[in-house]
């Protein structure tokens, strides 16, 4: 694997700036590699690891760097419950261990580098630094995969009764005897308008 210094200019690089969240997120995934054994993540062990992501800010961009888990590969999960946190997978074995970022490493970082004029440099200097039992809370968990969830599944497309449009991955509702899409179910994140605005 590359080095912490080489893997915050790759992150860099994709997120277009550096920023503490790219740090935190680069070291997290690190630690979760570590612990699961993969070590060539972006090469022989890209297709062992599924990541499930919790917050969609600059720590997860970084992650996907590190792990290689992207959601066009359906190797990135995200659930959005507004945690610094990920869990990582090791598909072959089953294991699994969750790594969240303590509370208590933005004090700490003010308290190793006052010097500093902002926190975000605070932060960024002392993440770097920072000895892993001051920055994550790590614990192995169980995560249920099942076929249709992982990478490289390819499953029935089906269409929506009402819009014709396709729905992959069994994400289909079934109202009664019709199949739906989400959109068409009730769960639309969009709402139609007669022109653009």
């Amino acid at each position: 694997m590359k080095t912490l210094e080489q893997l915050l200019e790759d992150a860099r690089v994709a997120h277009g700036h550096l920023c503490a969240g790219q740090v935190l997120g680069v070291r997290m995934a690190m630690l979760g590699l570590e612990k699961l054994g993969i070590e060539d993540p972006l090469g022989k062990d890209r297709k062992r690891i599924v990541t499930f992501v919790e917050i969609d800010r600059c720590v997860t961009d970084a992650v996907m760097v590190v792990t290689g888990c992207r959601l066009g590969k359906r190797a990135l999960k995200f659930r959005d419950w507004g945690k610094v946190a990920a869990t990582f997978v090791d598909v072959g074995s089953g294991r699994a261990i969750r790594v969240v970022a303590k509370e208590s490493s933005k004090d700490l970082a003010r308290t190793m580098h006052p010097e500093l004029p902002t926190k975000n440099e605070q932060q960024m200097a002392a993440y770097r630094e920072m000895q892993r039992d001051d920055l994550f809370d790590c614990q192995w968990v169980k995560v249920d995969l099942p076929d249709t969830e992982m990478p490289g599944y390819k499953g029935e497309r089906i269409v929506c009764a009402r819009c014709g449009e396709g729905i992959n991955f069994h994400r289909e509702v079934r109202r009664g005897e019709e199949i739906l899409c989400k959109g068409c179910a009730g769960e639309k994140y969009y709402q139609s308008v007669e022109k653009e605005n």
